[in-house]
């Protein structure tokens, strides 16, 4: 069974960075894309960052340049360096791991609160 984990949230200043941590357990298939998404109090889940098995990365538009997410070379962990966060930030992050074949899961972490405040 396949399980993800996630830590490293909690309450930062404006300005301030955090990392999130996420790790699965299980085995997924080669091809595969982790990351993190977020959703806000009122809002949709929003894509914040994926990183593919083969190397490419995505971004949301709001974090682009200010977010970085990286893997560990076992593939079994990603990560999220968060600077220059702001209060808009403020959202439950999930970790996401998916599978990129014709039948692949989806997996999902149970989110890890953010908070951006003065």
């Amino acid at each position: 069974q396949v399980q993800l984990a996630e830590s490293g949230g909690g309450l930062v200043k404006p300005g301030g960075s955090l990392t999130l941590s996420c790790t699965i357990s299980g085995s997924i298939f080669r091809y595969n894309a982790m990351g993190w998404y977020r959703q806000a109090p009122g809002k949709e889940r929003e894509l914040v960052a994926m990183k593919f098995s083969t190397g490419p990365t995505n971004y949301g538009d709001d974090v682009k340049g200010r977010f970085t997410i990286s893997r560990d070379n076992g593939m079994d962990s990603v990560y999220l360096q968060m600077n220059s966060l702001k209060p808009e930030d403020t959202a439950v992050y999930y970790c996401n791991a998916r599978e990129l074949s014709p039948a692949g899961a989806d997996y999902w972490g149970r989110g890890t609160q953010v908070t951006v405040s003065s």
